[in-house]
């Protein structure tokens, strides 16, 4: 728990710093533009350009500026291009998900088999859980009835998204982008890090 604790303290300054949430914002720009665009590779299988660009801000900034990125992103998309009434629950969803990417993707090893289990846990508790309780309620369909089909389509596209996030991630990371991108607070967070787990270690 303590482990948690300080990354989301981390994760709070970058609130902070105009520095993250200046390149949160360009990123959130671009995340409405690639919306735009995706990928028909079967009947359940659509790849969209956007989600990547999230999670790459989630990966970078946290759960803290992560849950608001994701909020605010949707309001904007709304804004941006209404698909029919608004309904919070879909909000509610989209900052859920920034937090929980951030709490477990924020200054931690990145690989494919957490990338993998993060996703999951996003289209389980998210995606199959509560987005599709949000279209029972104002659908009126049982949430039952609904269940089966999203849940095989969200099972296809989770390790074809994992995939793509890790890939892509990890050539930004590789290019040096994050390091640019986060500055001199990187070092001085993987710092603080450091020094508070090897503190509790000594406990």
């Amino acid at each position: 728990m303590k482990k948690f604790a300080a990354i989301y303290r981390e994760s709070y300054r970058e609130l902070k710093n105009i520095r993250a949430v200046t390149a949160a914002a360009m990123f959130m720009a671009v995340s409405v533009v690639l919306g735009y665009f995706t990928i028909e590779a079967g009947p359940y299988l659509k790849i969209g350009f956007g989600n990547v660009v999230n999670q790459f801000v989630y990966y970078l900034f946290g759960p803290v500026l992560g849950g608001a990125y994701g909020g605010i992103l949707d309001l904007v998309k709304f804004v941006a291009k209404p698909t029919g009434p608004y309904f919070p629950g879909y909000t509610f969803n989209a900052a859920l998900a920034g937090v929980i990417y951030g709490t477990f993707l924020y200054r931690r090893p990145l690989s494919f088999a957490r990338v993998l289990l993060v996703h999951l846990a996003i289209v389980v508790i998210v995606n199959m859980g509560l987005t599709t309780l949000w279209l029972s309620l104002t659908s009126g369909k049982a949430f039952l009835a609904l269940l089966p089909v999203r849940a095989f389509k969200n099972l296809i596209k989770w390790p074809v998204d994992s995939m793509i996030v890790y890939l892509l991630v990890s050539r930004l990371e590789a290019l040096g982008l994050t390091r640019a991108i986060r500055g001199r607070r990187e070092e001085d967070g993987r710092s603080r890090y450091k020094a508070i787990t090897e503190r509790k270690k000594r406990i």
